[in-house]
């Protein structure tokens, strides 16, 4: 079962769902494991997590798999 199913499996549940007690647990979760990953995706990398980040991106260099400034630019300008 992918994401998109167990995401409307869920709310399909959650609509069937009358005990106010129950809703509140649910909507407590919810905001504390969001709060969770934002403070992990904002949490600073190890010096181990930096050193593979910066041994993959001269990798991509060395392979080619990278963008020139003026094509960056130039792509950017298309966006609006």
């Amino acid at each position: 079962m992918n994401t998109i199913d167990r995401k409307l499996r869920f709310v399909q549940e959650f609509l069937r769902v009358a005990d106010e007690d129950i809703i509140s647990k649910l909507e407590l979760l919810l905001r504390s494991e969001r709060k969770k990953k934002i403070l992990k995706d904002l949490s600073p990398m190890t010096m181990d997590e930096f050193n593979n980040l910066v041994d993959q991106s001269e990798d991509d260099f060395k392979k080619g798999r990278y963008t020139e400034t003026n094509d960056l630019l130039k792509n950017i300008e298309t966006w609006t």
